[in-house]
């Protein structure tokens, strides 16, 4: 029997509708279910505080500055090399068999699972290089596991700029990289930026490749060479060793904040630098 276009159409419509009606209810279930356990505990102590008794008192300052940091060393590291060679890939070389092999080998990265790169970290950086748990083998290790994604969102930027844009800028006589330089990434930005942040929103809620590599020492790093604790380490702990629950919540809901506004923060950006470039 077949259904008369206007009913299917509404099916379908119905259908998505409560797909992601769907999807919306479980998010926003996760969400007021972990800051409703949290934000009780959520104070000026618990936010600048040192821990005490392992966790079970006292604040989670240590923690906040090791989700802060860890970002920032495999950002420092991951986007220079990853817009690099979405460039080199979009730019600089044509469609061979050897490109689709490196594009092949991103996406395969780009699926591992985060407790191989722990393990892979843990062997190379700390144990073969013998850097120990520390800032900088979470970082190299935390770089490796985004570069992958920031490739992959870059080039796809890079490619979605019109071709006319590098016509007009090489009929000037405008150099390759002149066009790259000044044409092409001001105008890729906004999905190179969107690529970058989500490697921090993984990064920042990583656990196991963490654990491997940075370690989980809670006291505030004073070099790179220092152990670090992120919150998403420091949740972990606290609530498989049953250390304590409420700390535990109020770190996660800590954590799902601090995510919720890097995610807002990233909109706004795109948002902003898009409606510059319509100007």
């Amino acid at each position: 029997m077949r259904i008369p276009p206007r009913y299917s159409q509404i099916l379908a419509v119905g259908l998505m509708g409560a797909a992601t009606l769907l999807t919306l209810l479980v998010l926003v279930f996760v969400v007021v279910f972990v800051l409703g356990k949290g934000l009780p505990a959520v104070n000026l102590q618990f936010l600048f505080g040192m821990p005490r008794d392992m966790g079970r008192a006292g604040g989670i300052l240590p923690a906040i500055v090791g989700t802060v940091l860890l970002p920032l060393v495999a950002i420092a590291i991951a986007m220079p090399l990853g817009v690099g060679t979405a460039v080199y890939l979009a730019e600089y070389t044509r469609e061979t068999r050897l490109t689709k092999v490196l594009r092949f080998g991103t996406d395969c990265l780009a699926g591992i699972p985060s407790i191989i790169f722990g393990l892979f970290g843990f062997i190379f950086f700390v144990v073969m290089l013998k850097m120990g748990w520390c800032l900088l083998s979470g970082g190299l290790t935390l770089a490796i596991m985004i570069l992958p994604t920031i490739i992959r969102t870059s080039e796809e930027a890079i490619r979605a700029v019109p071709n006319a844009y590098r016509e007009v800028s090489f009929s000037l006589g405008a150099t390759r990289w002149e066009t790259v330089l000044k044409v092409v990434l001001p105008n890729a930005l906004p999905g190179i930026v969107t690529g970058v942040m989500l490697g921090v929103g993984r990064s920042v809620g990583e656990t196991a490749a963490v654990i491997f590599t940075a370690g989980s020492a809670l006291r505030l790093p004073a070099t790179m060479f220092d152990s670090v604790r992120t919150m998403a380490v420091h949740f972990y702990i606290l609530a498989r060793e049953g250390i304590s629950a409420e700390n535990a919540y109020g770190t996660a809901a800590v954590l799902i904040i601090s995510i919720l506004l890097i995610n807002l923060a990233t909109y706004g950006m795109m948002h902003r630098m898009l409606a510059a470039r319509t100007k």
